[in-house]
């Protein structure tokens, strides 16, 4: 291995001791580490447990009970029985694939009365991190040469060796993530379970209470979490679901304490935070500042107001397109927010006095001017490429959807010489089904009207191609809508599918004008617009390492640099405290139930509650959960999270469950890229909250049986 790296990934083993204090509760670290970089801090805050309570390879540890909850979000296990708790917004596919209008899951709740009543949640995974190692040496193998100029093929090959030793020695599936930017790799060995249940979900008026006006906000009120199990077969392992496989079996579960938390109260966040970029330069967080965010805000601001009214009018088109439009406006909002803090935090000045506190202790003006210049001249590329796949991503689904259709045009003539012309059939029949299903036409159509104009905005003039023009403008936007809704085969799934059979017929594409606009689009996006933008992304990761490398040797022992998020186990710790976002403001740290009732208003959709929810919330039976007059509901930390920590346990000093993260405020939302300790918080349902939802307001008291409740000592009575 190369010295120079040698002695890097060393350093990282040492910054801890002497970090900066302004940076207490900041840092998404990576649990293998804990013991070197953070032992002290933790326990000087209040931490009453040991590290290997918290991360252990021989032994149960936390860590255990901490699971990937489908492809982006977090759960952990709270019973012997495999039973899995998560955000109600985590499961919200899962939930909505369950309902239909006779059982509409969404809004009116659901809870298994047995195990048999749980409900098989096809295609949804959960999976456990079996153990962590350090791995630069073996990635890094044969990859650098004298200079330091890496192979990233070499890099490539030895990352799937590694991952095939591995996988054939212990039978797990491993996988290797960078750390730096590719200066440190690690191998996370997993365990994925694939037969997962769904045992409850909150109605609406629970689960997505204040729904958008609440959404990153503070105070908050929300029963954000729903329930799933993992069932394994007769040996614990994962398996296809069968009726014959039975609930998994933990290492551990957490513990539910009931004490509850008080201001000033050491609390850790356990998780899968997604992405974080905290060391871009001052140039890199302008850009999105003015350009990349603005755009992204507005395409998905018209979408919102297209999906939002329609959403008003019917209810079936309000569960047809209720995942769709909490995904849209989740990240809609999260921008908004995101650059009011930047802007409140001054963001490029203090970058910039970063990157001068850089230069003067001796790093290279070189990487970091190029790396500057690189956003300055390939921000157009950045944001041009970020605008289209937004348009695609949140705009409308017949674009998206006639790519596919091309797809599976263009594969009649190999799946006939292969003898699965019939299989292809009924492949593309049976999406063509769904998609007419799933989408309402004319909304989708006024989506198309909306943010079809939004994209050209927001382009820079020559990422505007001149097919787009002459095939939209040539006729003017109405008229090509119409011809694109309501004139083309794609007008009705009966008109398609008439158009399908022909096509399999004769095993080649029949004609269809329509097609042409998706095809320049997607040309342009992939053979122009994409080699573009990949090529400068190429150009800023490679200094960005470079760069990173540099941070890390440059303020050794004077600051302490976690990794980014990379979807990665990690942790995070703070204290349960209140903030001020504005002069004059101070939040308290804690909501309770009779801020709930406040809130209600009968006529308004988001913040309704049936007269049901009111009798047994007046009643104020609230034990053994709790036992004072005032059920709390929700509270804040200073704690860094960002998405991906959907759903992870909030744990106290004693490792044992107080609450359930799903949110930040709005006034955090930032800290993807800047965290602010003085307002950056993240927002946790009470896990006293849960369980009385669970138990008095849904019947499932059998849940809470089946759970591991610490009753409240007279000391821990909060």
């Amino acid at each position: 291995m190369h010295a120079f790296f040698r002695s890097l990934i060393l350093s990282l083993f040492l910054i801890g001791s002497t970090a900066n204090p302004l940076l207490a509760h900041e840092g998404m670290w990576l649990p293998v580490l804990l013991q070197q970089l953070n032992e002290k801090e933790m326990k000087d805050m209040g931490l009453r447990i040991s590290i290997a309570d918290i991360y252990s390879v021989n032994n149960g540890s936390l860590k255990d009970a901490v699971f990937i909850f489908g492809g982006g979000c977090t759960s952990e296990i709270i019973s012997s029985q495999g039973l899995l708790l998560t955000n109600h917004h985590c499961g919200y596919s899962a939930i909505q694939s369950h309902s239909s209008m006779a059982n509409n899951y969404l809004r009116d709740g659901f809870v298994a009365k047995t195990q048999a009543d749980e409900l098989p949640s096809k295609g949804l995974t959960a999976t456990r991190i079996v153990r962590i190692d350090e791995v630069t040496s073996q990635i890094l193998m044969g990859a650098i040469d004298a200079s330091g100029k890496r192979n990233e093929t070499q890099i490539q090959a030895n990352i799937q060796a590694l991952k095939d030793k591995l996988s054939a020695e212990t039978g797990f599936s491993p996988v290797v993530k960078s750390m730096y930017y590719g200066n440190q790799y690690y191998v996370f060995l997993t365990e994925v379970f694939t037969d997962i249940r769904m045992v409850l979900a909150p109605p609406s008026y629970i689960g997505k209470y204040g729904y958008d006006e609440d959404n990153w906000m503070w105070p908050r009120h929300t029963g954000d979490f729903s329930m799933f199990r993992i069932y394994a077969d007769a040996d614990n392992k994962p398996a296809a679901y069968s009726p014959d496989n039975k609930p998994y079996k933990p290492y551990r579960h957490l513990e539910i304490d009931l004490g509850g938390v008080k201001e000033g109260d050491f609390t850790m966040v356990y998780g899968f935070p997604g992405q974080t970029q905290e060391y871009l330069p001052s140039e890199s967080i302008r850009l999105l500042m003015e350009k990349t965010n603005p755009a992204r805000i507005e395409l998905r601001e018209k979408a919102l107001s297209v999906i939002n009214a329609a959403m008003a009018k019917s209810a079936e088109t309000q569960l047809q397109y209720a995942a769709k439009q909490s995904r849209i406006s989740n990240y809609w909002k999260k921008w908004i927010g995101e650059n009011r803090g930047l802007i409140k935090l001054n963001a490029v000045a203090q970058r910039q006095a970063l990157e001068k506190e850089f230069l003067k202790l001796g790093g290279s003006a070189e990487t970091l001017n190029a790396l500057n210049a690189l956003e300055k001249s390939g921000g157009d590329v950045q944001v041009a490429y970020e605008a289209y796949v937004e348009f695609i991503r949140s705009g409308p689904e017949l674009i998206g959807f006639m790519r596919s259709y091309i797809s599976a045009l263009e594969g009649l003539q190999a799946a006939k010489e292969k003898g699965e012309l019939d299989a292809l059939a009924e492949k593309t029949r049976a999406q063509i089904a769904s998609f007419y299903q799933k989408t309402d036409l004319e909304v989708d159509k006024a989506i198309f009207k909306a943010v079809f104009p939004v994209l050209k905005q927001h382009l820079p003039a020559s990422y505007w191609p001149s097919e787009l023009n002459q095939q939209v403008e040539g006729i003017g936007l109405d008229a090509f809508t119409d011809q694109l809704y309501s004139n083309s085969v794609f007008a009705s799934a009966k008109k398609l599918s008439a158009h399908w059979d022909k096509s399999v017929s004769s095993a080649e594409a029949q004609p269809e004008p329509a097609l042409l606009f998706v095809r320049s689009l997607y040309a342009y996006l992939l053979n122009t617009l994409q080699p573009e933008f990949a090529k400068t992304n190429t150009e800023r990761e490679a200094l960005m390492q470079t760069y990173m490398a540099q941070l890390l040797k440059t303020f050794e022992g004077k600051r302490r640099l976690y990794p980014d998020a990379n979807g990665t186990l990690r942790l995070t710790y703070g204290k349960v405290e209140g903030y001020s976002p504005r002069s004059g403001v101070r939040y308290h740290w804690q909501t309770t139930l009779s801020g709930l009732l406040e809130k209600y208003q009968k006529d308004h959709p988001d913040f309704h509650l049936p007269e049901s929810f009111l009798t047994v919330a007046k009643l104020q039976d609230f034990q053994p959960y709790y036992y004072g007059k005032d059920l709390p509901v929700a509270f804040i930390g200073s704690n860094h999270t960002t998405g991906g920590n959907s759903g992870s346990p909030v744990l106290n000093e004693y490792g044992r469950l107080v609450g359930l993260n799903f949110d930040r405020s709005w006034e955090s939302t930032m800290s993807d890229i800047m965290f602010d300790p003085e307002r950056c918080r993240n927002i946790a349902c009470d896990v006293r909250y849960i369980c009385w939802v669970v138990d008095k307001v849904m019947g499932g008291g059998h849940l809470t049986e089946e759970m591991t409740l610490i009753e409240p000592s007279s000391t821990r009575m909060r």
